[in-house]
């Protein structure tokens, strides 16, 4: 994958600006600052100025990779996060289902996917590098506990490194996804909400409690025996 990266100082949502543009294939956005930043479940993102690593990037999956399997770009990016923080920054993550990069229980990065009216997917990332802990948002669902790279211990972590990293890893799971290939092991792997208890804040104000048993073929989690492929999971361990 080639990227073509475009940077501004800033704007309202990185994510809107690439859906409206509708460019081409590699299209990457980068905000020193957004100020209508926008997180899943139509949620805002909120970022200090300056504090943080904002982008979206385009991607035109087309027939490669047919709908019911596009659940796996979101988390593909959610894993390709984690990686480059583990890698560059020396920081054991995890994530929550489905691609909130989480380290000592506390969120570090989120991610929102979105697609256009003409196929083309956008994925936005947000990961809070220099913030300190008064800078930071109040919790979110569940009491999920916002922390930067800075508050973790790495005041020196490069923002421009790990943009680089990120879409680099990115970029070479993409390539898998669309050679027909699973990054279903990698994913199982990073992510923490296997195996736990937790509660699912489902569309419709429905919600449903189990245990966090498995990552189905495409992408969704598997709650006891119900695949989830939409809602907000909160791990019921942090609450306790």
């Amino acid at each position: 994958m080639n990227w073509d990266v475009t940077v501004v100082e800033e704007t309202g949502s990185t994510n809107a600006d690439l859906l409206k543009s509708d460019g081409p294939e590699g299209s990457v956005l980068v905000a020193r600052h957004q100020t209508a930043g926008r997180g899943r479940l139509g949620r805002t993102w909120h970022t200090p100025k300056g504090e943080a690593l904002t982008f979206s990037a385009l991607l035109r999956p087309d027939a490669a990779i047919p709908p019911s399997r596009r659940g796996w770009l979101p988390l593909a990016a959610g894993v390709a996060v984690a990686t480059a923080v583990r890698d560059l920054c020396d920081l054991t993550v995890s994530l929550k289902w489905p691609n909130d990069v989480l380290h000592a229980r506390r969120k570090l990065s989120g991610i929102l996917a979105e697609q256009s009216a003409s196929g083309a997917v956008v994925i936005g990332i947000g990961l809070n590098v220099s913030a300190t802990e008064d800078q930071l948002p109040p919790p979110g669902p569940g009491g999920l506990v916002p922390t930067s790279l800075a508050v973790a211990g790495r005041p020196d972590a490069e923002p421009d490194a790990l943009l680089a990293a990120i879409l680099d890893d990115l970029g070479r799971r993409y390539d898998v996804l669309r050679a027909g290939g699973s990054i279903r092991g990698e994913y199982v792997a990073w992510c923490g909400t296997l195996g736990q208890p937790v509660r699912v804040e489902l569309p419709g104000d429905k919600t449903m409690t189990g245990t966090a048993t498995g990552i189905d073929e495409d992408g969704r989690l598997l709650v006891e025996t119900v695949a989830v492929s939409a809602g907000d999971v909160i791990h019921l361990r942090l609450q306790s």
